[in-house]
This record gives C-alpha cells, sequence and structure tokens, in this order.
C-alpha cells in the first residue's frame, strides 16, 4: 500500500494493494436517506454499483438519479420489498430513529428498540427466505455497547457496559447475528460521534461558538470517539470489500480526545474561545438520562480496522474540523459555522 501524507492539513491518503470492490455490485440499503446513507448511496453510485434503497419515503429524485431504485417499506412489516433481498450481493442496514433527538422519556426509548431492534429482525427474518442470499450483512450498532468508562482504550473485544444504550446495541447485534446461521457474512458497525456540518452533534455544538460563548460539557474529562463521515463511509466500503472481516467493528478514528481536547481544538479551529462550559447537572435536569449520556463516554480505538490495513484520511481530530469547517474562498480560508438545524 502507498501512503502520502500531507503535512499542511494532516491528511493520510493510500492506494491499498488489498481487495477493492471494483466489480458491479448489487447493494441493498436501510436508512438510505439519513446523514449517512444518503451520501453513502451516493457514492457507492459513484463507484459504478446498483443500489436499491428500502425507505418510508419515495422521493422524486435521488443524488445519483437512475442507479437508485427506491422501495417502499416501514421496517415493521412484510411485503414486496422482500423481492429486492434475493440475488443481492450484500445489505448494509442504518435503520434507526435519531439517538439525540429527544428526551429519553418511555415513548422515544420504545421508538429507539421498535425502529432498531424490531426492524433488523424483520430483515434477517426476509433473508432467511431468500432463495439466493446476499454474501454479508453490515449493521449499524453504537459505541455505546460499551457504557460509560475510564480511561481504558477499548478495542472490539472489550466487554459490554451497562445502561439502556448497552442493552439496546446488545439486543440489536444479536437479531443481526442470526443472520451469520444461514451463511451470511455479519460486520456490526459501533459507531461513534460521526462528524459533518450538516447533520448529526456537530452543528449543535457549533452554536455556542458562534455567540462567542463555547466551552465543553462537563466534567470535560470524559472521551470523545469521533470519526469523519468520509471515512465512515470509507470503512463501509472497506467492509464490502474484505472478506476477511466479520464481527464487532468499531468505527471510530484513531485518535479519541477528552472533552476538553476536543472543545479546544473546535475553537482553534473557528477562532473562537472554548471558555465556557456546560454544567453536566444542567444537562441531567434537561434531558434526563439523555444528559448523563454527554457527560460520560469511551475511549474506543479501531483495531480491526487498523489491523486489517484500513488507512484513515482523518486520522487526527484538529485536520478533521478543518476539513468541515474552513473553506477556501479566493485564495483565502473562511471559517463556516453553520447555524443548528
Amino acid at each position: 500500500m502507498r501512503i502520502t501524507h500531507d503535512p499542511e492539513t494532516g491528511h493520510l491518503s493510500a492506494r491499498p494493494r488489498g481487495p477493492v470492490a471494483r466489480e458491479t455490485m448489487q447493494i441493498v440499503v436501510t436508512g438510505g436517506t439519513g446523514f449517512i446513507g444518503r451520501p453513502l448511496c451516493a457514492s457507492l453510485c459513484q463507484d459504478g454499483h446498483r443500489v436499491t434503497l428500502l425507505t418510508r419515503r419515495i422521493e422524486a429524485q435521488w443524488p445519483c438519479g437512475s442507479t437508485v431504485t427506491a422501495v417502499e417499506w416501514n421496517g415493521r412489516e412484510t411485503g414486496a420489498w422482500e423481492h429486492c433481498l434475493d440475488g443481492a450481493d450484500a445489505v448494509i442496514n442504518l435503520a434507526g430513529a435519531p439517538i439525540a433527538d429527544g428526551r429519553w422519556n418511555d415513548a422515544r426509548k420504545q421508538l429507539l428498540i421498535e425502529s432498531r431492534v424490531l426492524s433488523t429482525r424483520l430483515l434477517v427474518e426476509a433473508l432467511s427466505r431468500c432463495s439466493s442470499k446476499p454474501r454479508m450483512l453490515i449493521n449499524a450498532s453504537g459505541i455505546g455497547y460499551y457504557g460509560a468508562s475510564d480511561d481504558r482504550v477499548l478495542d472490539e473485544g472489550a466487554a459490554r457496559g451497562q445502561g439502556f444504550l448497552a442493552d439496546l446495541c446488545l439486543a440489536w447485534e444479536a437479531e443481526a447475528l442470526r443472520a451469520a446461521e444461514f451463511g451470511i457474512r455479519v460486520v456490526m458497525l459501533r459507531t461513534g460521534m460521526v462528524l459533518e456540518q450538516d447533520g448529526g452533534a456537530l452543528p449543535k455544538m457549533l452554536l455556542p461558538f458562534q455567540f462567542f460563548a463555547g466551552g465543553p460539557i462537563m466534567p470535560g474529562t470524559q472521551w470523545v470517539s469521533w470519526i469523519h463521515r468520509h471515512d465512515h463511509i470509507g470503512l463501509i466500503k472497506w467492509v464490502l470489500a474484505t472478506p476477511s472481516v466479520s464481527g464487532p467493528l468499531n468505527a471510530v478514528a484513531p485518535e479519541a480526545v477528552t472533552m476538553n481536547r476536543f472543545c479546544d481544538a473546535l475553537g482553534r479551529v473557528l477562532h473562537r474561545p472554548s471558555w465556557l462550559p456546560v454544567p453536566g447537572f444542567a444537562l441531567r435536569v434537561a434531558l434526563g438520562e439523555l444528559g448523563t449520556l454527554m457527560t460520560t463516554g469511551q475511549r474506543v480505538r479501531p483495531t480491526k480496522a487498523l489491523s486489517g490495513g484500513y488507512v484513515f484520511q482523518y486520522p487526527k481530530l484538529e485536520p478533521a474540523l478543518r476539513a468541515i469547517l474552513v473553506k477556501e474562498q479566493g485564495g483565502c480560508r473562511k471559517e463556516s459555522i453553520p447555524l443548528s438545524p
């Protein structure tokens, strides 16, 4: 593998000698209209693959036009969508309601469970009935599997933690792993904080910085395991092309940072101070159990990806933030601070 380093940005790039999904594949994607799914589908199409999107809403146009076929499904009922699975090469299951979009009351927790565990169960049951089964299932999961932790470095072999998210991820992964019983290679993407400016947690974190009131969520020592969206999509494509990868896969960058360091880097990139901490108790009062999640973290390492030869384009935080937030305009560098949606 030839690896090059850009000293200005800190980016690493590589031309892999290992397997690359050059042949045209038929790929079925659920959750393909979301923050990760939409650019993933566009990237797969650009690579020449045929994408079938199982979706709750049929749109008139997709970013990649005629190379995407949209089929309606609601994640709860069997139907004509099952025929799309027969003969497909791979299924990528990203379906699930957003974790941090509301206070975790009983109704919200039930939605988070049903949109992940029950929809995955439905999908795997449909796969079991296929006469020509896909070779692989790439299923979303999260680093919440590990629960809240201290400074210990957690790889894919670490034990499950405690709490609602750990229990949710365990049940979610268990449903996906049932596909291995009938010969399908299963990979569970334990995803950290995905960074881009058009969704996820980053725009919400940027808003205080816009008003020169940015700062860390206390206590500030909790770990943030993050990944640039470009690398998250890159990992999915790497899994498609690497038959030796199976089981859990930590979808995080190699450099986890504390919340203090994360906000310091954000302030440097934006030329804004990082001085006003957000009290943890205020989040817990406002958001309940979800607020507690924001004051804890995990120090996760992508051991399988690194040992398997995946080369991260954004292994370090500050160059990743600069790639997202600093735009070149007329030879001048300009910070782009999007408003929180």
